[in-house]
């Protein structure tokens, strides 16, 4: 083969690798990040409520406070996975505490990752190591594996940190409607057909056992369903009358056939809409 030949070979392998991804500007309080190429795009407007407005998940809202408080003085703090109902605010209480500790005049950073981008997370957590003077939660909303998904093993990158250990600059936050991050009957069926039941589900099980916290969302009660809407109406300036509010919130989630924080906010939108209220 011809030094030519080789050099023509060389030219176009470079031609076909990516090229590097530009060292990243942290200016920015959130993030989400991207492959194919890798990047860290910012987000320019974060969605999200105010954390006075989450009903209902005072236990939960305190300890995530107090946890992401600890990481951004740069003490010790723990992985944190909110489990349980849908709808009942775990991811809008993630963003809401970010705020909250940004508001405190600590600059904590965001970065979303999604969950099909878990297999890139060892070169976003490169990315995140290099910069050890800032610090950021790591969050993955809806978080959840089925029977042949692989993406968990990518997980543990962020959980135990492999040999160089999780950087120190960064913490995980996952949401999930699975305590066990896997569907029930997936853990009994592999329990029933494997030769050893027990080593069958425990890598996958003992993945949630890696976080520090675990922080439960359980469906709400109607008083605590009307007291989201009044919060929603109070906090944008509209006024209905307590009992039409009661008797038409109670019928919206008879409906939807149960409540939660999402119902509460999908009436209060439609509330708005049909007294013609503009909602900021």
């Amino acid at each position: 083969m011809t030094e030519d030949l080789l050099a023509r070979i060389a030219a176009a392998l470079e031609r076909m690798a990516p090229a590097p991804m530009p060292a990243p500007d942290f200016s920015a309080e959130a993030f989400a990040w991207h492959t194919d190429p890798d990047r860290l795009e910012p987000v320019t407007r974060v969605s999200r409520v105010d954390i006075g407005l989450l009903v209902g998940v005072n236990r939960s809202r305190d300890t995530l406070v107090e946890n992401t408080r600890h990481f951004a003085r740069g003490l010790p703090a723990n992985n944190a996975l909110l489990w349980g109902a849908r709808g009942m605010g775990k991811s809008s209480l993630v963003k809401a505490v970010h705020a909250a500790i940004r508001a405190e005049g600590h600059d904590l950073k965001i970065v979303e990752l999604s969950r099909e981008d878990l297999p890139s997370v060892g070169r976003l957590l490169q990315h995140l190591r290099a910069a050890p003077h800032l610090r950021f939660i790591l969050f993955c909303d809806d978080l959840s594996f089925s029977h042949d998904d692989q993406h968990y093993k990518s997980l543990k990158a962020v959980l135990d940190g492999g040999i160089e250990g999780r950087p120190e600059n960064v913490l995980f936050y996952a949401t999930s409607n699975r305590r066990h991050l896997m569907p029930r009957d997936m853990i009994e069926n592999e329990r029933s057909s494997a030769i050893n039941p027990s080593e069958a589900v425990e890598e996958k099980v003992s993945l949630s056992d890696r976080f520090g916290l675990w922080l439960g969302f359980h469906p709400c009660s109607q008083d605590d369903y009307l007291d989201m809407i009044r919060g929603y109406c109070a906090a944008h300036g509209l006024t209905v009358a307590e009992d039409r509010l009661r008797a038409e919130a109670i019928e919206w989630q008879a409906t939807r056939g149960g409540r939660s924080g999402r119902v509460a906010w999908q009436f209060f939108c439609d509330l708005a809409a049909r007294e013609g209220h503009r909602i900021a």
